[in-house]
């Protein structure tokens, strides 16, 4: 669109130089590269002698001389272990009380929440216990996030649990004898550890990659969507147990509906007991989570609701022989000790990858994206890569232990912060508390009632519940988010996590394909008293020339809007009949346009596709008398043109730096052709 055009006889000299108009006074000479350089360019270098070798390999050969050498050596040592860089810079004595307290009592946290999800993985709940401790420990001497609380983590416990119960299925028979179950038990470990082995796997491949980037694939409406949908699939796995009803675990989609079909079906055989600890252990534990948010900044450390509920609840059981009178199910005996190193079995391994792929994404998203909140917050940066090499050792090394996939955690790293955390070295306090429950504590544990740990599970889904309050918030920003969000919670709930969180990816990523579809080319007038140039939608007084046509075009040029962007051109510049259906329409009673002006300042990238579009757009404008000329295009997408034959169509003199000085140089031409041709304010 040129816009509605206004054509008079020039005035003299004298009145010209009267308008107030930078376009009034002298025009400034196109700015081509040769120009640049003459003007602003420095001495040349001197040339280097030839290199015996290619230029690539002379770079690398470089690169790997500057890492071998003793700085370069250094240098990457401290990337690989951040304890290196912030250790020698701790304050000992403002720092190392906080991050005692945040530990110890991240670590009480740990014990409780740590069996709640082993529960949730299908596995025996001394194996939630190993998870608290080695990734803990790993993470802390490679990890980045310095207020990062990891260990075991619900939605990944969800997703393991459901891939372990498809391999080990549990017997339709039941009535296991002791040693059947133990080799189910051994079985399922395995499984789990596998889980674990293969995205760490994972993890470490994309750290060779350095696919750091990945996790801005995941976006916030994706993650916050698939950690609210997996707390509706927690609530409901853990009615069972709340009800004190043996029923085989539903997995795979609609398996929230099964469950909860199923509980209906077997409502009349629940325990009385079990349903009264669960109550009591709901309307102990909900409250004291309100409390702890709502009196966070009064409160010099949050009340340990989970760690009094397990010591009421064992307590109450012993003395009361609820387990034997009732039936009631616990915990039982916790092997002391670590377990013997177990590489995972092998065959396992093709079985899992197809699952180690969410798990591993998850892992990733749900870390990096926290670690950043708080690094933000704090004014220190996290390096992804990185975050991708602890997450990935960690997950792996902790595998040959038998523990399951691990992550950071919404709960404790907000309890970290709250408890005056400072540093990773807060995670090698809660690794002792683990420590000692491994090694001397975990008898007193035996009489625990599972319906506990149940609600332990569940009343740590309070955040993940909660997120639904920013929908309305986020319907306000971006209705485009909030479908995305919407999309994603209905997937995950409906189907499933993993199937969710891989319509989430899809549904996010049409959205940018869509947008990108989308775009308006703008024409573009010169705003009064200024040297910018404005959209002409605009309500402020706008100069435009006969036979002048500045358009800016705000999107990437390639494959999937190169269709979009020769129509819309065509349309504008009066060279095809169709119309778009986006974009200011052409006005019709305009004379025809003789320069027209592309700004490319919004065309970040330009692909094969796209580059052979604007070269034929140059070929079209040459036979219908029109030059074009090029405004802000950036050095990538010049190359790109150049090498797709752009020289070829056009000189490098209707190349410009600004649209201003190619404005300029428009006007110069088109007043050499008709002198009765000015400029006026519309």
């Amino acid at each position: 669109m040129s816009g509605p055009l206004v054509s008079e006889t020039c005035p003299d000299p004298e009145e010209v130089s009267d308008l107030k108009s930078p376009l009034s006074s002298r025009f400034r000479e196109p700015l081509t590269h040769a120009r640049f350089q003459e003007l602003f360019g420095g001495e040349k270098e001197p040339e280097l002698p030839a290199e015996p070798c290619s230029p690539w390999l002379c770079r690398l050969w470089r690169r790997r001389a500057c890492s071998c050498s003793g700085p370069g050596a250094w240098r990457v040592l401290q990337a690989r272990l951040p304890p290196l860089r912030w250790l020698p810079h701790y304050r000992w004595r403002a720092w190392l009380l906080g991050d005692a307290v945040a530990g110890v009592t991240v670590g009480i946290v740990h014990v409780p929440q740590g069996m709640a999800f082993a529960l949730l993985t299908s596995v025996p709940p001394v194996f939630g216990l190993y998870t608290s401790f080695f990734p803990v420990l790993i993470y802390s001497l490679l990890g980045t996030g310095r207020h990062l609380s990891t260990g075991t983590f619900a939605v990944l416990s969800l997703m393991t649990g459901s891939v372990v119960e498809r391999l080990v299925p549990e017997p339709l028979a039941g009535n296991l004898s002791g040693i059947e179950k133990e080799q189910l038990e051994a079985r399922r470990v395995g499984a789990a550890a596998a889980v674990a082995f293969g995205s760490g796997a994972l993890m470490l491949a994309m750290f060779a990659l350095q696919l750091g980037v990945l996790s801005t694939f995941l976006s916030e409406p994706v993650v916050k969507a698939l950690t609210s949908g997996a707390a509706v699939h927690v609530l409901v796995s853990q009615l069972p147990s709340l009800l004190g009803l043996s029923l085989p675990r539903q997995i795979g989609c609609f398996s929230l509906f099964k469950t909860l079909a199923a509980v209906l079906m077997a409502l009349a055989g629940s325990s009385p007991a079990e349903l009264a600890i669960s109550a009591l252990s709901l309307a102990l534990l909900v409250p004291v989570k309100e409390l702890n948010v709502r009196f966070r900044d009064r409160l010099p450390t949050p009340i340990p609701g989970e760690v009094v509920m397990v010591f009421l609840a064992s307590v109450l059981c012993f003395a009361s022989s609820l387990n034997t009178r009732y039936n009631v199910q616990v915990v039982g005996l916790l092997p002391g000790g670590f377990p013997q190193p177990l590489f995972p079995r092998l065959d396992e391994l093709p079985r899992i990858l197809a699952d180690s792929l969410p798990i591993a994404l998850v892992t990733f998203a749900v870390s990096a994206s926290l670690a950043s909140i708080y690094a933000d917050k704090h004014s220190y940066t996290i390096d992804p890569n990185q975050e991708l090499l602890a997450h990935g050792v960690s997950n792996l090394v902790s595998s040959l232990f038998s523990c399951f996939p691990n992550s950071a955690t919404l709960a404790t790293t907000s309890l970290l912060v709250d408890a005056g955390g400072n540093t990773q070295l807060a995670g090698l306090f809660s690794c002792i508390v683990v420590l000692s429950v491994l090694l001397w504590l975990g008898p007193f544990f035996y009489y625990l009632p599972k319906a506990v740990l149940a609600c332990i599970n569940i009343s740590s889904m309070r955040q993940m519940f909660f997120q639904m309050q920013e929908l309305p918030q986020l319907w306000h920003i971006s209705r485009v988010d909030f479908a995305v969000w919407m999309v994603t919670w209905v997937a995950v709930v409906t189907l499933s996590v993993d199937l969710g969180l891989a319509v989430g990816v899809v549904v996010s990523m049409m959205t940018v394909v869509c947008r990108t579809q989308r775009v308006q080319c703008l024409a573009l007038g010169l705003a009064e008293g200024t040297e910018l140039y404005r959209p002409l939608r605009e309500s402020c007084k706008l100069l435009q020339v006969p036979g002048l046509c500045i358009l800016s075009y705000p999107s990437p040029l390639y494959f999937a809007t190169r269709g979009q962007f020769r129509h819309i051109l065509e349309w504008h510049l009066g060279l095809g009949c169709r119309s778009p259906k986006l974009g200011s329409l052409p006005d019709k009673g305009a004379g025809p346009i003789r320069v027209v002006v592309l700004d490319f300042s919004g065309i970040t990238f330009v692909d094969a596709a796209g580059a052979r579009e604007v070269v034929q757009l140059t070929g079209r404008c040459q036979d219908a008398g029109i030059c074009l000329l090029l405004a802000q295009c950036n050095a990538l997408v010049l190359e790109t043109l150049t090498r797709a034959g752009l020289l070829d169509r056009m000189t490098p003199e209707q190349l410009f730096v600004s649209v201003q000085d190619a404005a300029a140089h428009a006007l110069e031409r088109l007043k050499t052709t008709d002198p009765k041709i000015c400029t006026v304010w519309v």
